[in-house]
């Protein structure tokens, strides 16, 4: 009898579990239903205009940008992923994971950086002028920073790392025998080998480093590029067209498809097996001199480029403005940055560990998919889904306000503008980290675990939290920091969504750097690197640890 009610109680927990998940999953979805609905409305005579103006501006743009950036982020980190898995050369093991270092630096303050430095009045310009003595812009060519090629140079030192990491891994994980065989028929290794067995991961990161590219903002919004993002942005607050601005975000929502499907099809097809895999670990090719100078000389590029530069900049320019008036404000703005991140961050790991537990207790493969699709926030630009969640909520005040009218309730009900809007799209788009980590640590639990437990009579929540989330721990924090800091870095979503006199350090940093004005942010700029190189570090520690325990 006492089985027969432990049994029941399971089984009801589950429901539980499984009924709050649907609750959450169709939350989560419905900012992208939003987009969808409004995308049907009318909007002939603007689209007309946009199609005699900007169009098909917005569209060379993105393309150009797109294939720029992919193309050079490709070169970037395949070259640097096969030399430092290959080859031992001088300080290759603090290359290795000083190649991630331009991860922890949004792309926007790349290009606040750079600009700063390379423009007319910049110390590289002014220096050449000094020297040559020329006497105004008319004397000489510079290249122009605030251009396509401009942010193709910087968002591709700045997103490279997404395809090095992967890659990385992949040359690593490549069974030995077959670059032996390679060997014995004198073929290539890299070309015949490393390559083709690398293609999806190559692919994969391919992927995430173009939808960075479709979803950036601060650097394109910057550096005047318009592409179709920015187009969104112009059509929501410059011409408050929501309709228009969802269906551009539908044409936009296309690429992104065609990316997650490319991408899936890729880890769909990585399949190889070998009893005796083993990685390039202690057996490096040897190398003379001038070939460690080389290497390391291509290694140092990114980093200098993409890491080196743009934190020396922002040093010397903290140097300068180091005004103690305006430290009250600067730690403000700072304790709202980690405090709207930790509550961010820890409202997605809640919701996340929730889902993962239904679908892998009580789930099927209609329940798993709708849990990955929830996770599809990720994929849309911060704008867009800034949009998405502001139709839902404004729908839900109308209706909530009108429901007080009705029943003479002098209640003004308000949540655009409100830190409940801002977590709530935060949460729509970086739960799929939260899931992501959860998942990867509870697939690794066995689970007779909790099966032992319930046969013992333990109920569901118990074996739940004394047995399987202790296990999980790790997943759970890793998850957790990820999220935290990819919040604390977010631009878009805040500064769209921010209640009134809110500043984050994103936000303070943009307003001042729009204004011209980057020495008054670059404090601000060099704490979010800060906080930024933390996942890098914690990446970095958990893929050698992988590599201990093969």
């Amino acid at each position: 009898m006492k089985l027969d009610l432990s049994l029941s109680y399971f089984k009801n927990l589950l429901n539980f579990w499984k009924n709050t998940s649907y609750v959450l999953i169709i939350l989560l979805l419905t900012p992208i239903a939003m987009l969808f609905l409004y995308s049907f409305q009318n909007n002939f005579e603007t689209w007309l205009h946009l199609f005699n103006t900007k169009l098909s501006l917005y569209f060379f743009n993105t393309f150009f940008l797109m294939l720029g950036v992919g193309s050079f982020s490709l070169v970037i980190g395949i070259s640097c992923a096969w030399i430092v898995t290959k080859y031992k050369f001088f300080l290759s093991n603090y290359i290795e994971w000083a190649l991630l270092l331009p991860a922890a630096i949004p792309a926007y303050i790349v290009a606040y950086s750079y600009t700063d430095f390379l423009e007319y009045g910049g110390i590289v310009q002014t220096m050449l002028r000094d020297i040559f003595n020329w006497q105004s812009s008319k004397e000489y060519y510079f290249p122009d920073i605030r251009s396509i090629i401009g942010a193709i140079f910087i968002l591709s030192f700045a997103l490279y790392p997404y395809i090095y990491f992967i890659t990385k891994v992949a040359f690593r994980s490549t069974p030995k025998s077959l670059f032996d065989v390679a060997k014995i028929h004198g073929k290539s290794g890299f070309i015949y080998v490393a390559l083709p067995m690398a293609r999806p991961a190559i692919i994969a990161g391919l992927s995430l480093v173009l939808m960075e590219t479709i979803s950036d903002f601060g650097t394109v919004e910057f550096l005047a590029v318009e592409t179709i993002t920015l187009g969104i942005f112009n059509l929501w607050l410059g011409m408050n067209n929501f309709s228009a601005a969802s269906q551009l975000s539908i044409l936009a929502f296309t690429f992104i498809v065609v990316l997650l499907g490319i991408e899936l099809s890729a880890r769909k097809n990585q399949k190889f097996n070998d009893p005796r895999v083993s990685s390039f670990e202690n057996k490096f090719d040897e190398i003379n001199l001038r070939q460690n100078i080389i290497l390391l000389s291509i290694c140092l590029i990114p980093i200098i480029f993409g890491f080196v530069i743009p934190v020396l900049i922002l040093l010397n320019l903290s140097l300068q403005s180091l005004n103690q008036d305006n430290f009250y404000t600067f730690l403000e703005i700072s304790i709202n940055s980690i405090s709207i991140s930790f509550f961010g961050a820890f409202l997605i790991i809640v919701f996340s560990f929730i889902i993962v537990v239904a679908v892998k207790y009580h789930g099927g493969k209609k329940f798993a998919f709708l849990s990955t699709l929830a996770g599809s926030g990720y994929a849309f630009p911060g704008v867009i889904l800034a949009l998405g969640t502001t139709f839902f909520l404004s729908l839900v005040q109308d209706s909530i306000n009108s429901l007080f009218y009705t029943y003479n309730i002098n209640w003004n009900l308000t949540i655009i503008g409100t830190f409940t809007a801002l977590l709530y799209t935060y949460i729509c788009r970086f739960n799929a980290i939260g899931i992501g980590y959860i998942n990867s640590g509870i697939q690794r639990v066995s689970p007779n675990l909790l099966e032992a437990g319930r046969l013992q009579g333990v109920s569901f929540e118990k074996s739940l939290f004394k047995i399987i989330f202790p296990l999980i721990r790790p997943s759970i924090l890793t998850g957790f920091l990820i999220v935290f800091v990819d919040i604390f870095k977010e631009l878009p979503v805040t500064l769209l969504l921010r209640p009134f006199n809110f500043e984050t350090l994103a936000t303070y940093i943009y307003q001042y750097a729009k204004e011209e004005m980057l020495e008054q942010c670059a404090v601000a700029a060099l704490l979010i690197i800060i906080i930024g190189i933390i996942p890098v570090i914690v990446l970095n520690k958990t893929i050698n640890l992988s590599y201990k325990k093969q």
